[in-house]
């Protein structure tokens, strides 16, 4: 599966020379992986729509990047690939050992330049890291390689510039070096602190996601007061509408102008509700003075709600996992967004991809949305189209 075709200039904008004070990932790359064999797919624009035909792998390109911000967020391999068989290409055959993996990898820009990870996993006969390189400028930082199968191990070489050119020691096969070098590499040498700081921009650039996949069937009924922290599946859509009704005016202004913008019969209001029985219920008040509890919604007004809240708020209403350790201002959430257009009309579908553009032009957000058709993103500034190739 390849990158045949990428409409990069949707009211694209010359590159600039300097480097993005948030980091964030800029281009994913799929050597071996579903149905994907040497796709590099780039991400950096405000708001990048992955298309094409149903088979074409954009569903699997939105999992390895998940897998990715997983791993670098110090996730076990096995919990981030249950099912690791479908990871690997079909006509992928096994070597001589009998062994099986895929490959992938990605590039975060940020003030340390571009940094490459690649990564290679052995899914057969039992799954673990093999191999995994980062790399800037050239220059390989951290490198690791199975040297003895018996262990639960890999053998890491990093990056010093010191007395020796480089420190090796085993790593577990079952995590991301890269997510462990902070605690491995000490920082007293030049090469050391490129080291780190290569590494802290990679898990940086990749921990602040979100996947987003609202499920209109599970938000319609109320739902017990909690956390105010959004669910992948948006299930707890009322109770996050009344955590930012109440807690910021200006954000939720917002959500009302949006939805103006985007439902056939304009809301001038989203209110929500804590019962005395601890559950929150929540309606859109209407221009005629009526009220729709969401429960009476269509599923796409229902999606539309929920994608707009999305893009309007941040790691701090959402259920993701930044780094805790740097600041807000440092961190650029990613949304993946599976299916962006289901359930949408024309109009619909417009206006989100137009505040998808205008959330990533501020430089704390990006988006990366899946389609079948992106036909109707052309004239929409801002929005960068890869079209996958079946």
């Amino acid at each position: 599966m390849g990158v045949t075709s990428l409409s990069s200039s949707f009211g694209s904008v010359e590159p600039s020379v300097v480097r993005p004070v948030r980091p964030r990932v800029t281009e994913l790359r799929l050597s071996a992986f579903a149905v994907h064999r040497r796709a590099v797919i780039p991400l950096d624009g405000a708001f990048t729509l992955l298309a094409g035909v149903s088979g074409s792998g954009k569903s699997s390109a939105l999992r390895a990047y998940a897998a990715l911000a997983r791993l670098a967020g110090g996730a076990e391999l096995g919990e981030v690939f249950p099912d690791p068989v479908h990871c690997v290409p079909e006509e992928a055959l096994p070597d001589a050992q009998q062994r099986r993996g895929f490959r992938i990898g990605c590039t975060a820009d940020g003030p340390a330049g571009p940094v490459r990870l690649d990564l290679a996993v052995q899914v057969e006969p039992e799954l673990r890291v093999v191999g995994e390189r980062l790399s800037a400028e050239g220059t390989v930082l951290l490198e690791t390689a199975l040297v003895d199968p018996g262990r639960p191990a890999v053998q890491a070489a990093w990056h010093t510039a010191g007395s020796a050119p480089v420190t090796r020691a085993p790593l577990p096969d079952d995590r991301l070096g890269t997510a462990l070098l902070p605690l491995r590499v000490a920082g007293k040498t030049d090469g050391q602190r490129r080291v780190l700081a290569a590494a802290e921009q990679m898990v940086v650039a990749l921990r602040s996601v979100f996947v987003c996949d609202p499920h209109p069937a599970r938000m319609r009924a109320p739902v017990p007061n909690g956390s105010g922290r959004l669910l992948t599946g948006c299930d707890n859509l009322a109770d996050v509408l009344w955590r930012t009704r109440t807690e910021c005016s200006r954000r939720h202004a917002h959500l009302v102008a949006a939805l103006r913008a985007g439902c056939a019969a304009p809301a001038t209001d989203v209110v929500a509700e804590l019962r005395t029985d601890g559950m929150v219920r929540a309606w859109l008040e209407r221009d005629n003075g009526g009220r729709t509890e969401l429960a009476r919604l269509g599923d796409g007004e229902l999606r539309y709600l929920a994608l707009a809240l999305v893009l309007l708020t941040g790691p701090g209403v959402l259920e993701v996992d930044p780094p805790g350790e740097v600041p807000d201002a440092l961190q650029a959430l990613t949304v993946l967004a599976d299916g962006f257009d289901r359930c949408l009309d024309a109009r619909q579908r417009t206006e989100l991809a137009r505040l998808a553009v205008r959330m990533g032009e501020r430089g704390h957000m990006h988006c990366v949305g899946t389609v079948g058709d992106a036909s109707w993103a052309a004239g929409i500034d801002g929005v960068t189209v890869v079209h996958l190739d079946p």
